[in-house]
C-alpha cells in the first residue's frame, strides 16, 4: 500500500512547532496526489492550511495508534520519526510516571529529579534471572541481560553511560553496579561488593561538584571494571578516569561550587582532629567562595564527610593516610589565598610573613621562603646558562593556580591509585563487566578545548554505537534468511579524521606546541589554510578569526581557539613541583612519583581536565631520555591514547547502551521541556538508531502472534494447520506491495507504516463488526421497547375501561343505596318522634306515682317512730320497779343471817376454853402438820398457777371491762343523740318545707351546673387527651433516651471488644513475628552451619589428605553434634565413635563465638516470646475480669487441707512398702534361681518382668494419686487471696456522654463530688474491715501452719509405727483432730447456732467421704497384697518346671535356649533391641541409604520414625543414657546430611519432613506428660518413656524439622518459579480473549530463548504432584495445609511483582485472564480439602489487581470503589497498575491523570508500606501442632527390605 493512501479524513499527522517542536493535527479532507496544501484541524481546536514543500513536497509524519503510544520500546512504534519518539517519551515519563524506554538496544533514561522506589533489593531480585524483554524497561534490566551475556557467552561486557551533565549518568552507573553486587555477592570474606559501592562516596567527593545543571555533577569521566571468578562472583574491580575539570580548583562560574570535599572539610572544621588544618567558612577562602552558593539545599556536608571517611576506612585507607590527603587538601585552600603585590610590570613580590602562604607551608612540610622565591620568579635554561628571571603579578597569578591544579588532580590519581589496590583480587580474574560513565555531546556559547576533547571522544562512541547496531541488524537478518540490502546510515568517520588523522587538528595543535612562538592566532591560520574548502565537516566563522566550526553528528560546533595552546601544553614550573618534592610531609612526594617514573600517560590540563588511564601492574623500563621524551607529551596526545585504549577495550567486549536524558534545565520533577529533550536524542544517537530500524523492516512478529492479532482479519477458510502459510496467504491479500514485508525462519519483517494500515484494517474490522452489533443490538433494543409499549398500551385501555365499567357500577350502588337511605330516615324520624313523646308520658306517671308513695311512706314512718319511743318508755318503768323489789329483799336475808351467825361463835367460844378440848384436838397433829406442809406446797403451786390464771384472767376482764365501758359510752352518746334526735325532729320538719322550695331552685341550678360540668368534662377530656399524647411523646423520647443509651453501651462494649480483638491480633501478630524471626535465625544458623562445613571440607582437601587404613567421617557430622551438646555428659558420649574413627586427625574447631552469640540470641527471643505470650495471657485475663462479675473469695478448708495431707503422706508409706516388698521379692528371686533361669533373656525372667511392671505401673497411678494432691494442696493455699474490687469505669463514661447540658453537667459534677466523699468513707471502712479480716486470716494460716507442723510430726512417728497400726493410729489421731476442732468451732459458733448447725451437717459429709476413701485404700492395699502373692507363687512354679526340664549337661554344654511359652502378638511391648555396635548401621540401612519412594509406596507412613522411636523406647527401658543420646545425636546428624546430599529433591525433603514430624510427635505423645497421654489408649500409655526426659531434644527436632521446612520451601519455589509467570500470565488458557500488541526489537531477541511454554495446566499438574508426595509421606495434615499456603503465597507474589513490572500485561483482557486462573486455583484447593488452609487468602492482592484492571476507571464513584475493594493492595500498587494500564483495541481507554491524583488523594491517609513489590522470599512461620498416632507399636513390622535384620521387637 502506498504511504499516500494513508492521509485520509481523520488521519492525525505531526507538523513542526518552534515552541513545541512537533504539534498533532487531524486531516479534514483526503489528499490527493498534486495537492498543495492539507487541511489540518490542531487539537486546540483551531484549523490551519499546511502547506507542502514544493521542491520536496514531503509530507508531514504520520502519528502512530494510540494503543501503540506509550510502548516499553521505541521500535515497537509503527512509525518511526522523531515526533513519534517524542511524543512516546513524553506520555511515558509524564503521563504513567516511567523514566525508562528502551530504543533498540539502548535504554533510555529520563531523570525524574525525584526519588522513586524502584530500586529496592525487591526490585533487584524481581529483574534477576528474567529476560530483557520480559520484564519494563529498567537499568536492572540491563545490568541482568550484561551479567548473563557474560555467562552464557563466556564474554566480556560494558555498559555506556552517557548524557549530558544533570541527565543522571552517575545514577545510572551506581545502581548498575549495585545490581551487580547484590545478585551476584562476593566469593570471599572480604565483602568486595560493599568495597566496589564505597567507592562512590569518595569519587563523588573529590570528583563531584555542582553546576548549574546539576548539584551533584560529575566532572570526570570513568571506566569500572568489575571483576568475576569463574563462579561469576565479584572477586574485584578496577577504575579507569577521564578528563578532571582541573579548572574547577581554582575557577567557578556563577551559582556553582568547587569539588564537594573542600566543603565538606570546611563543615567539619570544628573537629578536634581538623584544628591543625586551621580552616573554617567556605566563603573565608577564594576557591571556594567564588561561585556565591557554598551550600546545596538539602545536603549536609558534615553528614557526608563522615560518609567519606566511613568509606576511606572500608577501601583501607588509614587514618594517617586520610590525615594527609586532608592536610593537602587544606593546602590547596590556603595556598589560594596567597595574594600577590606588583613592583613593576614585569616582577611582583608576596607580603613579608603572609599568614596564607606560612600555613600552606605548614601543611605541606616546605620551606616559606624558597616557596615564596619560587611563587614569584622563574628559571630559564638556554644551552650554555641558567637565568632566574621574576614574573609579573598575573604570570604569579596563573602560576600559583597550576601548581593548585596540578597537586589536585596528582592527589585524585594517587586516591584513584589506593581505591583501585583496595579493589583489587589475588584470586585470578575470570571476566569482568565494565561500566562506563561519560560526559556526553556538549556545545555552549563559549566552547574551548575541554568541550572539544569531549566532543572527540563522543565521536568515537558514536561512530562505535553506529557500527554495533548496523551489526545486530545485519546479524538479525542473516539468521532470519532475509535478503539483506545495504542501510545507508551516517558514518562519522570523516569527523574522527579530521580531528586524530594525519595534518588532524589535534596533529597540527601539537605541532604548534612545539614551536617556540607559536600562539593560538597562528595555530587557527594553520587550521583554515589545512581544511578550509577541503573538508565538508570544518567551516570558518563569518565573523571571527580566531574560532572555527566542526559539523559534529549531533549538530555543528564553534570551538573559540583562544587557550587551546596553554590548556594543551599544560604548563607547571618545575622549580614548584621541586621544592614540593622536598617536603617533610613524606605523602607529598609520593603524588609526584610518576613524574619521574612516566608510567601512565596522565598529565594535567592547566585550565581543563585530566586523561587519566590504569596503571599497569609491572612498571616499563627505559632510559631517562626516553622517560622525559614521554612526559613531555601533550594533552590532546595523551588523550587520544586514552581514548584509543577504551576504544579497545569497548571493542572487545558486549556493549550495552544507556542514554541519559535532562528532561528539563530548572530540576523541576516530572517536567518535560520538548526542545531540549530533542537536542539530547539527536545528540546521543537514539534518533540515529531508529533511523537505521526504519530504513529496514523495523515491525517483526512472529507467526504466532501475528495469527493472534489479526486473526479477526482472516475468514474461516484461510485458517490452516500451517500459522506460517496462514500468514503468507493474509499477507498477499492485505498487502499487495511484496517489497512492504518479508518472511523470515520464525519471524514476519515489516517496513515501517505496514504495522499501522494492518492495526487500521482491524480497527475497520473491528468497528464494522461492533457496527453490525450495534444495529442488531439496537433493532433488538427497539424491538423490545416497542412489545413493551404495545403491551403497556393494552395494559392502560383494559384498566381504563375497567375503571369506567367500575364507576357506573358505583354510580348504580349509590342510587339504589339513596333510596334505602330516604326509607330508613324517614322511618327513623317517625320513630324517634313516638319515642320523645311516650317518654314524656312516663316521666309524668313517674313523678306522679313518687309523690304519693312519698306521702305514705312519711305517714307510715311517723307511727314506726312513736312505737318505739313507746316501747323504751315502759320498758325502763318495768326495770326500776323490779330492781326496788330486788334491793328490799336482798336487805331482809342479810339481817337474818347475821343473827345466826352471832349464835353460833358464841357457841365457840365456849368450847374453846375447855382444855380436854385442846388435848383432844392435839392428838395426831404432828402427822397433819406434815400432811398440812405438802398440802401447803402442794396449794402454792396451785396459788402460783391459779396466779398465773388470775392475771390473764385479769387481763382479760380489764380489756371486757374496757370494752364495755366503750360500749356504753358510746351508747349514753348515742341516747343522748337521740334525744336530740327528737328535738331535731321537728325543727326538721319545718326546714323540710323551706328545703322544698330550695330544692326547685337547686335543681335549676342544678340544669345550668351540668352543663358547664359537661363543657368542662369536655374540656378536660380534651385536655386529658392533650396530656396522654404529650406522655405518650415523653415515654417515646424515653424509650428513644434508654434505646440511645443501650446503643451507646453496646457501642462501647463493642468497641471495647474491638479494641481487645485488635490487641489480640496485634499480639498474634507480634508472636507470628518473633516466630519468624526465631525461624530465620534458625536457617541463618544452619546457612553458617553449612558454610562452615563446606570450609572444613576445603581445608581438608587443601591441608591434608586421609592415611590409608582409617575412615574420615564427614564434617557435617562433627559440626552437627558441637551443635546439640548440651551438656559436658552428652559431648563425652559424642566424642567418644569420634576418637575411635579418626585417631590421627584433628578436629577443625567450632567458631564457639558465634555460636554462643547465636544461643544467646535464641535465648532472648524466647524470652521475648514468652513475655508476648504473658502480655497475651494478661489481656485475656483482664477480659473475663471486666465480663465477670464480682468473684466470691473461696473459703478456707484447713480440715480438708490436713485430710489431703493426711492422705499423701499414707498413699507415700504404702507406695515405699510395696517398692520395699518388690525389691525383697526381686533379690529372693536372683538369689534362689539358677543363673539361666534368671538371665535377662530368659522366658523366666521375661514373664516376671512382665508381671512386675503391671505391679509397678500401679505403683504409678498410686505416685500420681499423691502429686494430685499435692498440687491440690497447693492451689488451695494460694486460693486464700484477697478480695480485688474493681470499678467499670464504663458505666461513668456512658453517663459522662449522656450529659449534654452544661447544667446537668455541672450538677453532675456536685453529685459527683459527694459520692466520691461517700465512696471514700465506705472505701475507709472497707479498707479497715478488710485489713481486720486479713490479719484474722494471717492468724489462722499462722494457726494452720502449726498445726500442719504438728501433724507432720505425728504423721512422721506414726511411720514408724508397724503397718497395721498405722490406719489405726492415723485414725485415732484424726478423731482427736476432729474433736477438738469441734470444740473449737463450738466455741467459735456459740453466738450463731445456725453457722454451728450448717458447720456440723458439713463436718458429717466430710467424715463420710473419707471413711469411703478409707475403705477404697484399704480394698486397693488387699488387692494389691493377694497380686502379690498369686505372682510369687506362679515364680515359685516357673522355677521348679525350668529346673526339672534342664540337665546339669546341658546348662554347662548347650547353649541357652528360650523356652517355647505359647504368646500372642499383644505381648510384644512396642521396643526394639539393638546393639551399641549397630548403631551406624541402622543409622545408614535407615537413613543415609534409604530410598523415599519406595518407603512411600509400599510401607506404612512414618515409618523410619517408628523404628528409631521404638529403638530410643528399648535404650530407655534399659537406662542407658549414653545409648539414648548418641542414637538421638546420630538420627539428626543424618537426617541433616541425607538433606545436605539430596537436598534439591522435593521428595526427599518431604520424606524427611514428615518423618521428622512423627519422630516429634512420638516423642510427645509417648513422653509420659499429661497434657499429651489424654489422647492416647490405654495400651499406648503403657509404652511411654519411664527412664529420660526428651524435652530438650523434642526443641532440637523442631528446630531441625523448621529448617527441612524452610528448605522444602526453597525447594518447590525453584520448581515453582520458572512456571508462574508463564502459566499464570503469558499463556492464554481462554483462547482469543487477549490480542497480542505489537512489541519491539527487545521483545524478539531475549538473551535466552524458552526451553518450554508452561501453562497453568503444568501449575496444577506440579501441585498435584507436590499434594500427592505429600500425601504418600504420610505428612500432618495442618503442615500440608501450610505448605499449600506458602506455595500460593510465592505464586501470587510471583505474579503480581511481574505484573508490576510489566507494561503489556496490564489491560482488561489480561484481568479476565488472572481471574481465570485463580479460579482455576480455588478450584483445586476445593478438590483437595484444602479451601481452610488461608492460601486462597493469600491470593487476595492478586485478585483485587486482576479485578482493578477491570473495573470502570473514569468518576468519583469508580475511585470510591476502588480504595474499598483494592484493601489488600499497597497505595504504591493500586497507582502502580493504573499508571501501567494499556489498552490492547482502540476501544479501551487509558486512565487519565486526573482519575490517578483522585486515587492517590484519597488514599492518603492509608498506612501502608511504601514498597511496591511483594516479598516473593518471604516464608510463614511454620508450626507442627501435637498429632498423635493411633498406631499400636507393638503391631507394627519390620520389613526386610531395609536390612534390619540385626535388630529384634521386645
Amino acid at each position: 500500500m502506498a504511504a499516500s493512501e494513508l492521509y485520509t479524513k481523520f488521519a492525525r499527522v505531526w507538523i513542526p512547532d518552534p515552541e513545541e517542536v512537533w504539534k498533532s493535527a487531524e486531516l479534514l479532507k483526503d489528499y490527493k496526489p498534486g495537492d498543495k496544501v492539507l487541511l489540518l484541524h490542531l487539537e486546540e481546536g483551531k484549523d490551519l492550511e499546511y502547506r507542502l514543500d514544493p521542491k520536496t513536497k514531503e509530507l508531514p509524519h504520520l502519528r502512530n495508534p494510540d494503543i501503540l503510544v506509550g510502548e516499553n520500546d521505541l521500535t515497537a512504534l509503527s512509525y518511526l520519526h522523531e515526533p513519534a519518539v517524542l511524543h512516546n517519551l513524553r506520555v511515558r515519563f509524564i503521563d504513567s510516571k516511567l523514566i525508562y524506554t528502551y530504543c533498540g538496544i539502548v535504554l533510555v533514561a529520563i531523570n525524574p529529579y525525584e526519588q522513586l522506589p524502584i530500586y529496592g533489593e525487591d526490585i533487584i531480585n524481581a529483574y534477576s534471572g528474567q529476560n530483557m524483554g520480559d520484564m519494563d524497561p529498567h537499568i536492572f534490566a540491563v545490568a541482568e541481560e550484561a551479567y548473563k551475556q557474560m555467562a552464557r557467552d563466556e564474554r566480556n561486557q560494558s555498559i555506556i553511560v552517557s548524557g549530558e551533565s544533570g541527565a543522571g549518568k552517575t545514577v545510572s552507573a551506581k545502581y548498575a553496579m549495585r545490581y551487580f553486587a547484590t545478585v551476584s555477592g562476593s566469593a570471599s570474606e572480604a565483602n568486595v561488593e560493599e568495597k566496589v559501592l564505597a567507592s562512590n562516596p569518595i569519587m563523588e567527593s573529590i570528583g563531584n561538584a555542582k553546576t548549574t545543571r546539576n548539584d551533584n555533577s560529575s566532572r570526570f569521566g570513568k571506566y569500572i571494571e568489575i571483576g568475576f571468578d569463574k563462579r561469576y562472583r565479584i572477586i574485584g574491580a578496577n577504575m579507569r578516569t577521564y578528563l578532571l575539570e582541573k579548572s574547577r580548583v581554582v575557577f567557578q562560574a556563577e551559582e556553582e561550587r568547587n569539588y564537594h570535599i573542600f566543603y565538606q572539610l570546611c563543615a567539619s572544621a570544628k573537629l578536634p582532629e581538623f584544628k591543625m588544618l586551621r580552616l573554617g567558612n567556605a566563603n573565608t577562602f577564594h576557591y571556594t567562595k567564588q561561585g556565591g552558593s557554598p551550600v546545596i539545599e538539602g545536603v549536609d556536608d558534615a553528614k557526608e564527610m563522615a560518609h567519606t571517611r566511613q568509606a576511606c576506612t572500608l577501601l583501607g585507607i588509614s587514618e594517617s593516610y586520610q590525615m594527609g590527603i586532608f592536610r593537602i587538601l587544606a593546602g590547596i585552600l590556603h595556598l589560594g589565598n596567597v595574594g600577590f603585590t606588583s613592583r613593576d610590570s614585569d616582577s611582583c613580590t608576596i607580603p613579608p610573613k603572609h599568614e596564607p602562604l606560612s600555613i600552606f607551608c605548614d601543611l605541606m612540610g616546605v620551606d616559606y621562603e624558597e616557596m615564596c622565591h619560587w611563587l614569584c620568579h622563574r628559571k630559564l635554561a638556554t644551552a650554555t646558562e641558567t637565568y632566574i628571571k621574576p614574573i609579573s603579578k598575573l604570570q604569579a597569578t596563573n602560576a600559583r593556580d597550576a601548581l593548585a591544579k596540578h597537586i589536585y588532580a596528582k592527589l585524585f590519581n594517587w586516591i584513584v591509585d589506593h581505591v583501585n589496590r583496595a579493589l583489587h583480587s589475588a584470586v585470578k580474574q575470570h571476566s569482568f563487566i565494565g561500566v562506563l560513565d561519560i560526559y556526553g555531546f556538549e556545545t555552549f556559547e563559549i566552547n574551548s578545548f575541554e568541550q572539544f576533547c569531549i566532543n572527540y571522544a563522543n565521536e568515537k562512541l558514536q561512530q562505535q554505537f553506529n557500527m554495533h547496531v548496523f551489526k545486530l541488524e545485519q546479524e538479525e537478518y542473516m539468521k532470519e534468511q532475509i535478503p539483506w540490502t545495504l542501510i545507508d546510515f551516517y558514518d562519522n568517520q570523516p569527523c574522527i579524521n579530521l580531528i586524530e588523522s594525519k595534518l588532524g587538528i589535534l596533529d597540527l595543535l601539537d605541532e604548534e606546541c612545539k614551536m617556540p612562538k607559536g600562539t593560538d592566532d597562528t595555530w587557527a591560520q594553520k587550521l583554515y589554510n589545512t581544511h578550509l574548502n577541503k573538508c565538508a565537516l570544518f567551516e570558518k566563522p563569518r565573523l571571527s578569526n580566531k574560532a572555527f566550526i566542526i559539523q559534529h553528528f549531533a549538530d555543528k560546533v564553534e570551538y573559540q581557539c583562544e587557550g587551546f595552546l596553554e590548556k594543551n601544553k599544560d604548563t607547571v614550573f618545575e622549580e614548584q613541583i621541586k621544592v614540593l618534592k622536598s617536603s617533610k610531609f613524606k605523602m607529598l612526594p609520593e603524588l609526584f612519583q610518576d613524574d619521574e617514573k612516566a608510567i601512565s600517560p596522565t598529565s594535567a590540563i592547566s585550565s581543563g581536565r585530566t586523561p587519566l588511564t590504569r596503571t599497569p601492574a609491572k612498571p616499563t623500563k627505559g632510559r631517562p631520555a626516553q622517560m622525559a621524551k614521554e612526559h613531555k607529551k601533550t594533552v590532546g596526545h595523551q588523550f587520544r591514547n586514552s581514548l584509543h585504549l577504551l576504544m579497545e577495550t569497548l571493542n572487545a567486549t558486549t556493549p550495552h547502551y544507556v542514554r541519559c536524558i535532562k528532561p528539563n534545565d530548572f530540576k523541576f520533577p516530572f517536567t518535560f521541556d520538548e526542545k531540549r529533550a530533542v537536542q539530547q536524542l539527536r545528540a546521543c544517537g537514539v534518533l540515529e538508531t531508529i533511523r537505521i530500524s526504519a530504513a529496514g523492516f523495523p515491525s517483526r512478529w512472529t507467526y504466532q502472534e501475528f495469527f493472534s492479532r489479526y486473526r479477526v482479519l482472516m475468514k474461516q477458510k484461510d485458517v490452516l494447520s500451517d500459522r506460517k502459510q496462514t500468514c503468507k496467504n493474509v499477507l498477499e491479500k492485505l498487502i499487495l506491495d511484496k517489497d512492504k514485508y518479508q518472511f523470515g525462519k520464525t519471524k514476519i519483517f515489516f517496513r515501517a507504516g505496514q504495522v499501522a494500515y494492518l492495526e487500521k484494517l482491524r480497527a475497520d474490522k473491528l468497528r464494522a463488526a461492533c457496527i453490525r452489533i450495534q444495529k442488531t443490538i439496537r433493532g433488538w433494543l427497539l424491538r423490545k421497547k416497542y412489545l413493551r409499549m404495545r403491551k403497556a398500551a393494552i395494559a392502560v385501555q383494559r384498566y381504563v375501561r375497567g375503571y369506567q365499567a367500575r364507576c357506573y357500577a358505583k354510580f348504580l350502588r349509590r342510587t339504589k343505596a339513596a333510596t334505602i337511605i330516604q326509607k330508613y330516615w324517614r322511618m327513623y324520624v317517625a320513630h324517634r318522634k313516638y319515642k320523645i313523646k311516650r317518654a314524656a308520658t312516663i316521666v309524668l306517671q313517674s313523678y306522679l306515682r313518687g309523690y304519693l308513695a312519698r306521702n305514705r311512706y312519711r305517714k307510715i314512718f311517723r307511727e314506726h317512730k312513736a312505737v318505739i319511743i313507746q316501747k323504751w318508755v315502759r320498758g325502763w318503768l318495768a326495770r326500776t320497779y323490779y330492781k326496788r323489789s330486788m334491793h328490799a329483799i336482798i336487805y331482809l336475808q342479810c339481817c337474818f343471817r347475821r343473827m345466826m351467825a352471832k349464835r353460833e361463835l358464841k357457841k365457840l367460844k365456849i368450847e374453846a376454853r375447855s382444855v380436854e378440848r385442846y388435848k383432844k384436838l392435839h392428838i395426831g397433829m404432828e402427822n397433819k402438820i406434815m400432811q398440812l406442809q405438802r398440802k401447803v406446797d402442794e396449794q402454792n403451786k396451785d396459788y402460783k398457777c391459779l396466779m398465773e390464771k388470775l392475771t390473764n384472767l385479769e387481763g382479760i376482764y380489764n380489756s371486757e371491762t374496757e370494752k364495755l365501758r366503750s360500749d356504753l359510752e358510746r351508747l349514753q352518746l348515742s341516747e343522748e343523740e337521740a334525744k336530740i334526735a327528737t328535738g331535731r325532729v321537728l325543727s326538721l320538719q319545718e326546714e323540710i318545707a323551706k328545703l322544698r322550695k330550695d330544692l326547685e331552685q337547686t335543681q335549676s341550678e342544678k340544669k345550668s351546673i351540668e352543663e358547664r360540668a359537661d363543657r368542662y368534662k369536655q374540656e378536660t377530656e380534651q385536655l386529658v387527651s392533650v396530656l396522654k399524647e404529650e406522655n405518650t411523646l415523653l415515654k417515646q423520647e424515653k424509650e428513644a433516651l434508654n434505646h440511645l443509651i443501650v446503643e451507646q453501651a453496646k457501642e462501647m462494649t463493642e468497641t471495647m471488644e474491638k479494641k481487645l480483638v485488635e490487641e489480640t491480633k496485634q499480639l498474634e501478630l507480634d508472636l507470628n513475628d518473633e516466630r519468624l524471626r526465631y525461624q530465620n535465625l534458625l536457617n541463618e544458623f544452619s546457612r553458617l552451619e553449612e558454610r562452615y562445613d563446606d570450609l572444613k571440607e576445603e581445608m581438608t582437601l587443601m591441608v591434608n589428605v586421609p592415611k590409608p587404613g582409617h575412615k574420615r567421617t564427614d564434617s557435617t557430622h562433627s559440626s552437627n553434634e558441637s551443635e546439640y551438646t548440651f551438656s559436658s555428659e552428652i559431648a563425652e558420649t559424642e566424642d567418644i565413635p569420634l576418637r575411635t574413627e579418626e585417631p590421627s586427625e584433628k578436629k577443625v574447631p567450632l567458631d564457639m563465638s558465634l555460636f554462643l552469640k547465636l544461643q544467646k540470641r535464641v535465648t532472648e527471643l524466647e524470652q521475648e516470646k514468652q513475655v508476648m505470650q504473658d502480655e497475651l495471657d494478661r489481656k485475656e485475663e483482664q477480659v473475663l475480669r471486666s465480663k465477670a462479675k464480682e468473684e466470691e473469695r473461696p473459703q478456707i478448708r484447713g480440715a480438708e487441707l490436713e485430710y489431703e495431707s493426711l492422705k499423701r503422706q499414707e498413699l507415700e508409706s504404702e507406695n515405699k512398702k510395696l517398692k520395699n516388698e518388690l525389691n525383697e521379692l526381686r533379690k529372693a528371686l536372683s538369689e534362689k534361681s539358677a543363673p539361666e533361669v534368671t538371665a535377662p533373656g530368659a522366658p523366666a525372667y521375661r514373664v516376671l518382668m512382665e508381671q512386675l511392671t503391671s505391679v509397678s505401673e500401679e505403683l504409678d497411678v498410686r505416685k500420681e494419686e499423691v502429686l494430685i494432691l499435692r498440687s491440690q494442696l497447693v492451689s488451695q493455699k494460694e486460693a486464700i487471696q484477697p478480695k480485688n474490687t474493681m470499678t467499670d469505669s464504663t458505666i461513668l463514661l456512658e453517663d459522662v456522654q449522656k450529659m449534654k447540658d452544661k447544667s446537668e453537667i455541672a450538677q453532675a459534677y456536685i453529685g459527683l463530688k459527694e459520692t466520691n466523699r461517700l465512696l471514700e468513707s465506705q472505701l475507709q471502712s472497707q479498707k479497715r474491715s478488710h485489713e481486720n479480716e486479713a490479719e484474722a486470716l494471717r492468724g489462722e494460716i499462722q494457726s494452720l501452719k502449726e498445726e500442719n507442723n504438728r501433724q507432720q510430726q505425728l504423721l512422721a512417728q506414726n511411720l514408724q509405727l508397724p503397718p497395721e497400726a498405722r490406719i489405726e493410729a492415723s485414725l485415732q489421731h484424726e478423731i482427736t483432730r476432729l474433736t477438738n476442732e469441734n470444740l473449737y468451732f463450738e466455741e467459735l459458733y456459740a453466738d450463731d447456732p445456725k453457722k454451728y448447725q450448717s458447720y456440723r451437717i458439713s463436718l458429717y459429709k466430710r467424715m463420710i467421704d473419707l471413711m469411703e476413701q478409707l475403705e477404697k485404700q484399704d480394698k486397693t492395699v488387699r488387692k494389691l497384697k493377694k497380686q502379690l502373692k498369686v505372682f510369687a507363687k506362679k515364680i515359685g512354679e516357673l522355677e521348679v518346671g525350668q529346673m526339672e526340664n534342664i540337665s546339669p549337661g546341658q546348662i554347662i554344654d548347650e547353649p541357652i535356649r528360650p523356652v517355647n511359652i505359647p504368646r500372642k502378638e499383644k505381648d510384644f511391648q512396642g521396643m526394639l533391641e539393638y546393639k551399641k555396635e549397630d548403631e551406624q548401621k541402622l543409622v545408614k540401612n535407615l537413613i543415609l541409604e534409604l530410598k523415599p519412594r519406595g518407603v512411600a509406596v509400599n510401607l506404612i507412613p512414618g515409618l523410619p520414625a517408628y523404628i528409631l522411636f521404638m529403638c530410643v523406647r528399648h535404650a530407655d527401658y534399659l537406662n542407658d543414657d549414653q545409648k539414648v543420646r548418641s542414637l538421638l545425636t546420630s538420627t539428626i546428624n543424618s537426617i541433616k546430611k541425607v538433606l545436605k546430599k539430596r537436598g534439591d529433591d522435593f521428595e526427599t525433603v518431604s520424606f524427611w519432613l514428615s518423618n521428622t514430624c512423627r519422630f516429634l510427635h512420638c516423642l510427645k505423645q509417648y513422653s509420659g506428660e499429661e497434657g499429651f497421654m489424654k489422647h492416647n489408649t490405654a495400651r499406648q500409655n503403657e509404652h511411654c518413656l519411664t527412664n529420660f526426659d526428651l524435652a530438650e531434644y523434642r526443641q532440637v527436632l523442631s528446630d531441625l524439622a523448621i529448617q527441612i521446612y524452610q528448605q522444602l520451601v526453597r525447594v518447590l519455589e525453584n520448581i515453582l518459579q520458572p512456571m508462574i509467570v508463564s502459566g499464570m500470565l503469558e499463556h492464554e488458557t481462554i483462547q482469543g480473549v487477549s490480542g497480542v500488541k505489537p512489541t519491539g526489537l527487545r521483545k524478539r531477541t531475549s538473551s535466552i530463548a524458552d526451553e518450554g511454554t508452561y501453562t497453568l495446566d503444568s501449575i496444577l499438574r506440579q501441585l498435584n504432584s507436590f499434594h500427592s508426595v505429600m500425601c504418600q509421606h504420610g505428612m500432618d495434615p495442618e503442615l500440608i495445609k501450610q505448605v499449600v499456603k506458602q506455595m500460593f503465597y510465592i505464586v501470587g507474589a510471583v505474579t503480581l511483582n511481574n505484573l508490576l513490572l510489566r507494561k503489556d500485561m496490564c489491560s482488561w483482557s489480561k484481568g479476565m485472564q488472572i481471574r481465570y486462573n485463580v479460579s482455576q486455583l480455588e478450584e483445586w484447593l476445593r478438590d483437595k480439602n484444602l479451601m481452610n488452609s488461608g492460601a486462597k487468602e493469600t491470593l487476595e492482592p492478586l485478585i483485587q489487581a486482576a479485578q482493578l484492571l477491570q473495573v470502570k476507571k473514569k468518576t468519583d464513584d469508580d475511585a470510591e470503589a476502588i480504595c474499598s475493594m483494592c484493601n489488600a493492595l499497597t497505595t504504591a500498587q493500586i497507582v502502580k497498575v493504573l499508571n501501567l494500564y494499556t489498552p490492547v483495541n482502540e476501544f479501551e481507554e487509558r486512565v487519565s491523570v486526573s482519575f490517578i491524583r483522585t486515587i492517590q488523594l484519597r488514599l492518603r491517609d492509608r498506612k501502608d508500606s511504601p514498597q511496591l513489590l511483594m516479598d516473593a522470599k518471604h516464608i510463614f512461620p511454620v508450626t507442627f501442632p501435637f498429632n498423635p498416632s493411633s498406631l499400636a507399636l507393638e503391631t507394627i513390622q519390620i520389613p526386610a527390605s531395609l536390612g534390619l535384620g540385626f535388630i529384634a521387637r521386645v
